[in-house]
């Protein structure tokens, strides 16, 4: 399959010896807009808390790379380069659709690679990601063990597990029932997009939490003059934010794109096998396990489960629970908690 196209950032200097770089692996819903702002935007890159000059990932010592992943949900997102069943087939002149082959998350690290081959980068000072990012952190070190020097998986555990898999495909349902779907050949026709906003309404409501949810609506009402008991299109103030959240993000996502990671994440475990315990031997750089203990995307035990496989073979790892009201998000939004321990972490000798 050719072309490969992947979009990504880079913040900071690659030295001579091509040794100072951190990768940073995306989330399920992320791109390779890590840190910075670009130009005319308020918002910054989602770790931009942590990376930067000074800051724990810092660029004037470290050469941080970001990418975005293949099958990126935000295909229509002008700033993110992606390939996958939205992108052309150059052998017929039409969009793969469904005929894309369906990809693993060692497929996304056997593309960073090459761009980190491309870039002149021979060691890897660090891997971090989160959540999906956390997946690709893992199978990078259990591939190339060898170039990978330390390990930062970020609220994600070692494999895929049967809850996981099942709220995955929970966030699939809606766009295979919406009828515009038509078994993935929409492309130069209605979109699914009642499915595509579902589906990340839901994606939304399970990365956060219920103490979020709590704090930010109570019962409040969408509209402080119509009760959501006048009828059943009124709503309640979380269902009308959900909706708006996922409204946004549909704009520049892209439902095939969606379905191609949800079997990407729901096949994987670490080391690209069939045994966990093996792929997990087989890393070797001193690990930072960043969870949170409301995660309910993936289960907190099975974050310590992992650690606990790892640190089997003589690997030492370090867990350290990240506090907020946001569950599994607080591994993006309240990174900043972490900033002693992963200055220190970087900057520790190794073993």
């Amino acid at each position: 399959m050719a072309p490969v196209r992947v979009g990504w950032e880079a913040y900071g200097e690659l030295n001579e010896a091509g040794d100072n770089a951190i990768l940073i692996t995306h989330f399920f819903s992320g791109t390779s807009h890590a840190a910075g702002r670009y130009a005319g935007e308020e918002t910054s890159g989602y770790w931009d808390a942590i990376i930067g000059p000074g800051k724990p990932l810092d660029t004037e010592r470290y050469y941080i790379v970001s990418s975005d992943t293949l099958v990126n949900l935000n295909a229509g997102d002008p700033r993110v380069t992606t390939t996958g069943p939205a992108s052309h087939n150059t052998d017929t002149g039409e969009p793969w659709g469904t005929d894309f082959p369906l990809v693993t998350i060692r497929d996304f690290v056997n593309v960073q690679k090459a761009l980190l081959d491309k870039l002149g980068v021979e060691q890897l000072h660090a891997v971090m990601g989160a959540s999906m990012g956390a997946l690709q952190a893992y199978e990078w070190a259990s591939a190339y063990p060898e170039r990978v020097e330390r390990l930062i998986p970020v609220i994600g555990a070692g494999v895929a597990d049967p809850w996981l898999i099942a709220s995955l495909d929970a966030w699939a349902a809606p766009i295979t029932l919406d009828p515009n779907w038509r078994g993935g050949d929409y492309y130069g026709q209605t979109p699914p997009l009642d499915g595509l906003r579902e589906s990340l309404k839901l994606i939304t409501l399970q990365a956060n939490h219920w103490r979020w949810a709590d704090a930010t609506f109570d019962r409040d009402w969408a509209d402080a003059d119509t009760s959501p008991m006048s009828s059943l299109g009124a709503q309640y103030e979380v269902e009308a934010t959900l909706d708006s959240v996922a409204e946004q993000r549909a704009a520049t996502a892209d439902a095939n794109h969606l379905l191609y990671l949800v079997k990407a994440n729901q096949a994987f475990m670490t080391g690209h096998g069939d045994s966990l315990e093996a792929g997990l031997a087989a890393i070797e750089a001193p690990t930072l396990m960043l969870y949170s203990e409301d995660d309910l995307v993936f289960s907190p035990q099975k974050v310590r489960e992992t650690a606990a496989l790892i640190e089997a073979d003589g690997t030492p790892v370090s867990l350290q629970a990240l506090e907020g009201d946001r569950g599994h998000i607080d591994g993006v939004v309240n990174i900043q908690q972490a900033a002693t321990q992963l200055r220190d972490f970087l900057e520790s000798p190794l073993p």
